[in-house]
């Protein structure tokens, strides 16, 4: 099972620390507010106070002492302590609630979606070299063979862009989705030089995509990261990058700019592509069959609504 990667992989230190020291002098109920703590940090840190209370059968004031008795000025100080380490993860959560608990109605909230995925795009198209993506461009038709991999939501991304990319290399596969992660293992075992790893990771990353790419980076496969900037854990193993803006209002990411970046791409692949115009018509001629053929269904909704020569005369 994908396990996602959060900033850190528990809240700050010093708050578990200083819990179990004070277990000791606390009082019951403090106590098992403590030690619902301590089993559910990451659960803790998304709770408003009167949620935490509610969860240990106790009152707010009380759940006010028990941060105080901490060492803390009260639940507000003690949250965002708790916070501390899981500030990405939690992300989406607070803006959420934060919508929520706003005055923002659904329209507002609707236009203000749309005007963050255009201002995505935007900064997006800015930031991505020409130079750069027309080398990425060109590593993909050169690559021997090209593996995409991807998880969560990334895993429905990598399957799209294998689909897009189909009529114009010989070799390309999804390794998303099928199988799961030791499948996509065993399919990248024998990677190395001439084949091409096309990871895509954002916020939240997910670790099974990381240790992918990190292994065939280490069999000498190069390495595409499509993500989120820098600081990303897939920029480092990576032979290139592209960096696409994808923050979203009330989400991790948004799908809708890496989608678009994925389309542009494989679209340079169509254009550059030796016979690929011919290679898009022998495509389209194989699947013709499962293919709907509107021009004859409007012929035959025309020759449905006309009236027969019986029915006209009727009408007469």
């Amino acid at each position: 099972m994908s396990r996602h990667r959060p900033q850190s992989t528990a809240a700050e230190p010093a708050i578990a620390a200083r819990i179990t020291a004070a277990m000791p002098i606390l009082t019951p109920v403090h106590r098992r507010m403590g030690e619902f703590v301590l089993a559910n940090q990451f659960r803790a840190a998304t709770m408003r106070i009167d949620e935490l209370a509610t969860a240990v059968g106790a009152s707010i004031a009380t759940a006010n002492r028990f941060a105080r008795a901490l060492g803390f000025d009260g639940y507000p100080a003690f949250r965002e302590a708790l916070v501390r380490g899981f500030e990405a993860t939690l992300a989406p959560v607070e803006r959420l609630r934060s919508a929520q608990e706003s005055r923002t109605n659904g329209d507002e909230l609707f236009s203000a979606s749309l005007e963050q995925a255009a201002t995505n795009l935007g900064t997006t198209r800015s930031a991505i070299d020409g130079t750069a993506a027309e080398a990425v461009v060109e590593a993909i038709i050169a690559a021997r063979r090209v593996f995409i991999i991807g998880s969560g939501a990334s895993a429905f991304l990598a399957s799209l862009m294998e689909h897009n990319l189909l009529p114009y290399h010989d070799n390309v596969q999804s390794l998303a989705l099928i199988g799961g992660p030791t499948h996509a293992a065993r399919r990248l075992f024998n990677a190395g030089k001439g084949d091409l790893v096309i990871a895509i990771a954002f916020p939240r990353y997910v670790d099974d995509t990381i240790e992918l790419a990190r292994r065939a980076a280490s069999l000498g496969a190069d390495v595409l990261a499509l993500t989120d900037g820098p600081a990303s854990p897939l920029a480092a193993l990576a032979t290139r990058s592209l960096f696409i803006r994808a923050e979203r209002r009330l989400a991790a990411t948004s799908e809708a700019t890496v989608l678009a970046v994925i389309e542009a791409l494989c679209d340079a692949v169509a254009f550059r592509a030796k016979r690929s115009a011919q290679a898009a018509a022998n495509m389209t001629e194989f699947v013709l069959p499962w293919l709907t053929d509107t021009a004859s269904l409007q012929t035959q909704s025309k020759t449905a609504t006309r009236p027969t020569p019986h029915q006209a005369k009727k009408k007469q």
